[in-house]
């Protein structure tokens, strides 16, 4: 979250004060995930059970099988996704049809997953970037704003 820093100067028996303060900034970005390591597993395994699926011929017990562990990734996918985001992987994501798929089914099916799970990936980076780049900026605007009559104190300041 981004904080919106405001000044503001006040007088006060020894002089003027100046008061620094924050409030939160609702930004553009969707609700947090709550399980990020749960979410990077899933995107690993899935990633690798497609480089195992493109150098190796599965029969028809392969296949349901690697059916079975692709629909349980979708699922644990969904719970840990933000309602945003888990509406968008339904929105874009085509469920496989048939009970045994061919290997051709799985490889576009896991190939788009790791697409999506990349691009979402990338997303959250792209955020954490902005996110940092804004507070960066607050601060130097905090910073140069500060009145550079301080030389007094830095030189002998109130102690004798």
């Amino acid at each position: 979250m981004i904080e919106d820093m405001t000044e503001r100067s006040m007088e006060s028996p020894e002089g003027t004060v100046m008061v620094v303060e924050s409030t939160p900034v609702e930004t553009d970005l969707p609700d947090r995930i709550e399980e990020p390591a749960k979410l990077l597993r899933i995107a690993s395994m899935t990633r690798s059970m497609l480089e195992e699926v493109r150098t190796a011929t599965l029969d028809e017990e392969g296949r349901v099988r690697l059916r079975a562990v692709f629909d349980a990734s979708l699922e644990q996918l969904h719970n840990v996704l933000t309602d945003d985001l888990r509406a968008e992987l339904t929105e874009v994501f085509v469920p496989l049809d048939s009970e045994i798929p061919t290997q051709a089914e799985l490889r576009v099916a896991q190939a788009q997953l790791i697409g999506w799970l990349e691009g979402l990936f990338n997303g959250i980076h792209a955020a954490i970037m902005t996110q940092q780049m804004a507070a960066r900026s607050q601060l130097k605007q905090i910073m140069s704003s500060k009145q550079p009559d301080d030389r007094a104190d830095a030189a002998g300041g109130l102690y004798l």
